[in-house]
C-alpha cells in the first residue's frame, strides 16, 4: 500500500487568478471547493480595506492641495521658525504607503506564509494606517481650512473620478456597487460641462506679492517680473512702520524674507511694525531667497537676475504704487493694523491714505479694502475701489458702497459666483497657481484670480477640458454600457471554463497537469511524498490529490498494475518524485 501526502500543483495564472478572486471571493493559491476562510481573514480584508481607502482619500488629498503647498510651508514656518519644503516627504512616504498597500490589496492573500512575512506585513500596514491617521489628525487641527480644496477640485476631476472610479470597480468590485456608479453622473456637477457659446472671458490674473515664484516676495523686482508676465494687476501686504511709513510685508517678523538676524540680531523676533522706515532699508531682502530657493527656481536665474535678486530691499507702498501707475494696472492690498501701543494705531488709516495720494496713482487703479472707517475714507478719496475681504450677500455689498470681493477660492461655489456677477459684483478669488483650478474658475465666470505662479497662469489660454453635456451624457452611457458589458461576459465565461472542466476524467486531468507542468516548467508544490509498501499495491487517487480546486462532482479511480494506465501515472509519479526529493 502506498502511504503519500497530497500532491499540489500551482500555475502561474495571474490574471485568472485575480478574476476569480474578485468575482469569486477564492485568493488563495489552493483551496478547496468548500467555503474554509477564518475569522482573522476577514478581520485583515476588513483592515486593508480601510487602511486602502483611508490612503486614497489622503492621497488625493494632497495631490490636490498641490495649488496651497506655498501657504502649507508658511504655516510651518510659524510654527518651527526655519523654512523648508515640508510637502516633498509627505508626498513620498504618503506615495509609498499608497502603493504597498495596493499591492497587498491585489496580490493573493496566503495566511499560510512564514510568520516573518507576515508579522512583516501587519506591521506595515499597522505603521500606514496609524500614520495616516495622525497626518489627517494633524492636519485637521492646524490646517482645516485646505480640506475645502476637495470639494472645489471635485468640480474639475469629478467627470473623469467617476470614469477611472468605473474602470476600477468594473476590475474589482461587484455589481451592485457598479450599478449606484453607473446613475453617480446624476449627481455630478461640473461648471466645465456646459455649451462653449457661453463660455465668459478669461480671467484677470493679480500677481500676488508679485511673482514669489521667480523673485524675492514683496520686492520691486518681483512685481516687475509679474508684470513681464502680463498680469493685470498686484496684491500685497502692507505693514506700518513706527515713523508712520507703509511698507509691503506678509509675515509678522521679518526673519523669513530679510537678514534681520546679522543687522539687528538682538530685535529678530520683533514685530515687523515695530521697526522705523531707516532701519528697515538696511536690510537685504533678496538674499534669502538664493541660499533657500524655496520653488527650485534658482537655477534657471542669469547670473543678471541672480545679481537683481540677492540686492533687493525692503518695498514701500509708494513705490509699489508708482509702479503700477507707470504700467496703468490696478493694485490692491491688505492693510494690517499696528498693534493698540503702536505710534500708529489710530492714524494707520490717515498715514496710508497719504501714501496713496503721494504716490500720484489715479484712484481707479487702488482697491480699497479696509473695512474700518470705509464712510470716511470714501469722502476723502472718493476715486478709490471699494473692495472687501468678508463674504457678504449683494444687497449688503451695495448698501456698503462695495463693487468687489476678494476671497479664498474655497470660499465661494459656482452658483455663489453666478449671483455675484448677476448682481455687478466683481468677483477676485486667491491663491491660485494650478491650471485645473484656473480652468475650473474660469469656467464658473470668474472675473479675475490672484496667483503666486503667474507665470503659469499664463500658458492657460483655454480651459484644460471643456465638455458639453451632451458630450458628457453620450460618453456617460457609454461607459456603463462597455462596464456592464465586460461583467456580464467574465461571468458567462467563467461559467463555460466550470462546465467544461466536469467533462474530464480524474486521471486525466491528473496526468495532463503533471506533463503540462514539466514541459513547461511551472512551479511545482509538494509537501511530501513517501513510497514505502508493496511496489505493485493498489493506489487510490481522489479529488483532494489533484492539482486543481476541483468540482464536488469529480469522482475517483482505483489504479491497479493491471490498470491501462497504471503504466504511464506510475512514471509520471515516480519523475516528481526523483524532482522533489526530501
Amino acid at each position: 500500500m502506498v502511504k503519500h501526502q497530497p500532491l499540489q500543483v500551482y500555475e502561474r495564472q495571474l490574471c485568472l487568478s485575480c478574476i476569480t478572486g474578485i468575482y469569486g471571493c477564492r485568493w488563495k493559491r489552493y483551496q478547496r471547493s468548500h467555503d474554509d476562510t477564518t475569522k482573522w481573514e476577514l478581520l485583515w480584508s476588513l483592515i486593508l480595506l480601510v487602511t486602502f481607502c483611508l490612503l486614497l482619500i489622503w492621497f488625493y488629498f494632497w495631490w490636490e492641495a498641490h495649488n496651497d503647498y506655498n501657504e502649507f510651508n508658511w504655516f510651518l514656518y510659524n510654527r518651527s521658525g526655519e523654512w523648508s519644503d515640508g510637502t516633498a516627504p509627505i508626498l513620498a512616504t504618503t506615495a509609498a504607503g499608497f502603493t504597498y498597500i495596493a499591492f497587498l490589496m491585489v496580490s493573493p492573500s496566503e495566511l499560510t506564509k512564514g510568520s516573518l512575512v507576515l508579522i512583516s506585513e501587519s506591521i506595515g500596514v499597522t505603521a500606514a494606517l496609524l500614520t495616516t491617521i495622525v497626518g489627517v489628525i494633524s492636519v485637521n487641527q492646524t490646517w482645516g481650512q485646505e480640506w475645502d480644496v476637495v470639494p472645489v477640485s471635485l468640480q474639475a476631476t469629478g467627470p473623469f473620478l467617476h470614469i477611472g472610479a468605473l474602470a476600477a470597480v468594473t476590475a474589482l468590485v461587484f455589481i451592485i456597487v457598479l450599478l449606484g456608479l453607473y446613475v453617480v453622473p446624476l449627481y455630478i456637477s461640473s461648471p466645465c460641462i456646459m455649451d462653449h457659446s457661453t463660455l465668459k472671458p478669461r480671467p484677470e490674473v493679480f500677481g500676488h506679492q508679485g511673482a514669489p515664484t521667480l523673485a524675492p516676495e514683496n520686492t520691486l523686482w518681483s512685481f516687475q517680473r509679474a508684470l513681464q508676465m502680463n498680469v493685470t494687476g498686484l496684491e500685497t501686504d502692507v505693514v506700518i512702520s513706527v515713523d508712520g511709513v507703509p511698507f509691503l510685508m506678509h509675515d509678522p517678523t521679518l526673519r523669513r524674507t530679510t537678514d534681520v538676524e546679522k543687522v539687528f540680531p538682538d530685535r529678530q523676533m520683533d514685530e515687523a511694525s515695530r521697526f522705523n522706515w531707516t532701519d528697515l532699508q538696511q536690510l537685504n531682502a533678496g538674499q534669502w531667497f538664493l541660499k533657500n530657493d524655496p520653488f527650485w527656481t534658482v537655477n534657471t536665474f542669469s547670473v543678471k537676475e541672480k545679481n537683481l535678486t540677492s540686492n533687493q530691499r525692503v518695498c514701500s507702498l509708494e513705490q509699489l504704487l508708482k509702479l503700477a501707475s507707470y504700467h496703468n494696472i490696478s493694485v490692491v492690498f491688505r492693510l494690517q493694523r499696528p498693534p493698540q501701543d503702536h505710534p500708529c494705531f489710530h492714524s494707520w488709516i490717515n498715514d496710508t491714505l497719504q501714501a496713496v495720494q503721494r504716490s500720484g496713482v489715479p484712484p481707479s487703479l487702488v482697491m480699497w479694502t479696509p473695512d474700518e472707517q470705509r464712510a470716511q475714507v470714501r469722502r476723502i478719496a472718493p476715486g478709490l475701489v471699494q473692495t472687501s475681504l468678508d463674504k457678504h450677500d449683494p444687497h449688503t455689498l451695495h448698501k456698503s458702497g462695495i463693487s468687489r470681493l476678494m476671497l479664498r477660492y474655497s470660499q465661494v461655489s459656482p452658483s455663489d459666483i453666478r449671483n455675484f456677477s448677476k448682481n455687478n459684483i466683481s468677483l477676485t478669488l486667491y491663491t491660485v497657481n494650478e491650471p485645473w483650478l484656473y480652468s475650473t474658475l474660469w469656467c464658473s465666470g470668474v472675473s479675475s484670480v490672484s496667483s503666486e505662479a503667474p507665470h503659469v497662469l499664463r500658458k492657460v489660454l483655454y480651459p484644460i477640458w471643456l465638455m458639453g453635456p451632451r458630450e458628457y451624457g453620450l460618453i456617460w452611457v457609454s461607459a456603463d454600457l462597455v462596464s456592464f458589458a465586460v461583467v456580464v461576459g467574465i461571468f458567462i465565461l467563467q461559467k463555460y471554463r466550470m462546465s467544461g472542466m466536469r467533462s474530464y476524467n480524474p486521471e486525466q486531468i491528473m496526468l495532463s497537469a503533471t506533463v503540462r507542468t514539466s514541459s513547461r516548467d511551472m512551479n511545482v508544490m509538494k509537501e511530501k511524498l513517501i513510497f514505502s509498501g508493496k511496489a505493485h499495491g493498489p493506489v487510490l487517487l481522489t479529488s483532494k490529490h489533484l492539482p486543481f480546486s476541483a468540482s464536488p462532482s469529480f469522482s475517483f479511480s482505483l489504479l491497479t498494475p493491471q490498470s491501462s494506465n497504471w503504466r504511464g501515472a506510475h512514471s509520471c509519479l515516480s519523475r516528481q518524485a526523483l524532482v522533489l526529493g526530501n
